[in-house]
């Protein structure tokens, strides 16, 4: 386990505080009148979600933890969690829905997804840029139509609603960006 500075933390950066691990969301440094410097933290818990703002001083040392990455294929899930398979291996592992978060609607069955691990334990999954989803539902496409300002919102194969031209129609696949949710073309 490395440490690092309060002074070098960045957005992303994972850290061991007691038991728990944050995932590092904002990081301000802050240096009031004539006191010393300290760096003010806004982090999320890995495991139970919640958000958190920490103080540290400046010259402190914090524990930063490290992730391995396996690549393993999303198989399915149920109602509180999701099943994943080592591709190597053949293990199987699940995740809490909580822990996933707004990731969820971007899994479709057998995409491989690079899981991230802290120990054996497994932390949550680190997606691709895009992903390509099926369109389930959306209102009759206009004939003719061109890609204008004109948006329809559009129900994908996982749940995840889209707003999407007027030209894509239900059976049609497209692709969706994970950073933003919007999206991109068709595929």
């Amino acid at each position: 386990m490395s440490s690092i500075q309060a002074t070098r933390l960045r957005k992303g950066n994972l850290v061991k505080l007691g038991n728990d691990l944050f995932r590092i969301l904002e990081v301000l440094h802050l240096t009031p009148g004539n006191k010393r410097g300290f760096i003010q933290a806004r982090m999320r818990n890995i495991r139970t979600t919640t958000l958190s703002d920490q103080k540290f001083r400046a010259e402190e040392d914090i524990e930063r933890a490290t992730l391995d990455e396996r690549e393993m294929q999303y198989l399915y899930n149920d109602a509180d969690h999701y099943y994943f398979m080592d591709t190597s291996t053949f293990e199987q592992i699940q995740i809490a829905s909580e822990a996933l978060g707004d990731s969820k609607a971007y899994l479709i069955p057998d995409a491989l997804i690079r899981v991230e691990f802290y120990d054996i334990e497994p932390m949550g999954i680190e997606l691709p840029p895009t992903v390509d989803l099926l369109v389930k539902e959306t209102v009759p496409g206009i004939k003719g139509a061109t890609a204008s300002a004109q948006v329809k919102p559009a129900t994908l194969e996982t749940g995840l609603v889209v707003q999407v031209p007027p030209f894509v129609n239900e059976g049609d696949r497209v692709r969706v960006s994970t950073e933003t949710g919007e999206y991109q073309s068709r595929a």
